[in-house]
């Protein structure tokens, strides 16, 4: 058995890992749940296991976007029955398996209109404060790679893959830093966050390679072009400003959570 590291912490994304086995249709896995996080601590050393859950859809982004996940309300009302009551069978043995969690002595933070991605956020930008020396970030969750840095890594249980500083470049054509102008440029879809019509990655390195970040492109607004994409960015470019306040997790994290849920997070933690 590996030694614990002193301060090495896993984050992990609750539900996110809980749909492991929602996708094989399993509602019993709270225990297996409890062993695979075990398994992931001793494999990376880790001395505290911290999980970090939704508890809804933010406020802080419904407050800015209310159409923020719409698309994922609109998929549940195409539900069948039977669907439903999987769905909620899954909820059932999730909301068990915090508590199996808790009593194994893991700090589960879970907070009304709160989510995951911004618990985790918040803990890194003040890990120092918190103690945490190393990080390994447990999700499938691309927006959680906004979180890494030096000491701070990602692990997806869905790709089998690490994501570090030392391999960005395998999983991405743009920097680090540069990684939340994509974002804003190319949107989320799965959050319902529009990005600009025309713009993927292709071409959203392009736009970040001759003006800069996504702050930049906006003050290069309106951009002489005969291209399309160039003029849907010019009439829309306030979304890039809109899509930073929703995307950047660690600028907007502790805005997100609320100071009285931080203060039981120091207490937690």
């Amino acid at each position: 058995m590996s030694a614990k590291q002193a301060g090495s912490t896993l984050i992990v994304d609750s539900l996110n890992l809980a749909f492991r086995w929602k996708h094989q249709g399993r509602s019993d896995f709270r225990y297996e749940y409890l062993k695979t996080v075990q398994s992931l601590a001793q494999s990376y050393k880790a001395e505290k296991i911290i999980i970090t859950c939704d508890h809804g859809s933010s406020s802080y982004r419904l407050g800015i976007l209310p159409e923020y996940k719409g698309n994922r309300k609109a998929q549940r009302e195409k539900q069948t029955d039977a669907e439903r009551m999987a769905f909620e069978e899954f909820f059932e043995e999730y909301q068990e398996t915090l508590e199996v969690l808790a009593e194994d002595g893991m700090t589960v933070l879970r907070y009304k209109g709160v989510e995951a991605d911004d618990i985790a956020a918040h803990l890194v930008k003040e890990r120092q404060k918190y103690g945490i020396k190393s990080a390994w970030l447990i999700s499938s969750d691309r927006d959680w790679d906004l979180l890494i840095q030096e000491h701070v890594n990602r692990f997806s249980y869905v790709t089998r893959k690490e994501v570090t500083l030392d391999n960005w470049s395998e999983h991405y054509n743009v920097t680090p830093e540069q990684y939340i102008s994509l974002k804003c440029l190319d949107g989320d879809k799965g959050d319902n966050v529009p990005g600009i019509a025309g713009i993927g990655p292709v071409k959203a390195k392009g736009l970040i390679e001759e003006y800069g970040d996504a702050f930049s492109i906006y003050d290069a607004c309106p951009i002489a072009s005969k291209y399309k994409y160039i003029q849907t960015l010019n009439e829309n470019a306030d979304q890039l400003l809109l899509n930073y306040e929703l995307m950047d997790l660690l600028t907007y994290c502790d805005e997100a959570i609320g100071a009285e849920n931080i203060a039981d997070i120091e207490e937690k933690v």
